[in-house]
């Protein structure tokens, strides 16, 4: 449980970062968008990376503590466990309700984007995804899943 805590406390920390720099009108006129391109983006894989591996944690706390309470057989104990991947814990979160059905489309999007920015990166293309990230849709996917989160009992 301590380790579940302790990454949706990181999750919730990069989420409000992410969100300030995203949602905040003067940034513009303080800061280059090459400034804001970068800044942006990164604060964007670090919620990504801090979401994926939260939900991991979430799920595997979940299946340890349902086995315990001998509600689900071994093979799902084993599935939830191994969310090793964005994609495999993103698809596993939708099973459980973590992620509404309104985002499952906006999720899957969320992994292409991030393989973008760490493997392809140019600036044409980092300011396209800078572009896509300050719409609405990712901060609203992203704090639908804390808010599920947060009413989930584990």
């Amino acid at each position: 449980m301590e380790k579940f805590t302790r990454a949706f406390g990181r999750l919730k920390k990069a989420y409000r970062r992410f969100k300030e720099v995203v949602e905040n009108p003067f940034l513009p006129e303080i800061f280059s968008e090459e400034f804001l391109i970068e800044i942006t983006t990164k604060r964007f894989e670090y919620t990504y990376e801090a979401l994926w591996k939260t939900v991991k944690e979430f799920l595997r706390l979940k299946c340890v503590l349902k086995r315990k309470q001998k509600e689900v057989d071994l093979k799902h104990i084993l599935r939830g466990l191994e969310c090793n991947s964005p994609k495999s814990c993103f698809k596993e979160a939708f099973k459980e309700g973590l992620i509404s059905e309104e985002y499952e489309d906006t999720f899957f999007y969320m992994i292409l984007l991030r393989n973008r920015l760490a493997h392809v990166y140019d600036e044409e293309m980092a300011r396209e995804i800078y572009l896509k990230l300050k719409e609405e849709k990712f901060l609203k996917a992203i704090e639908s899943v804390i808010k599920n989160l947060e009413n989930e009992e584990v």
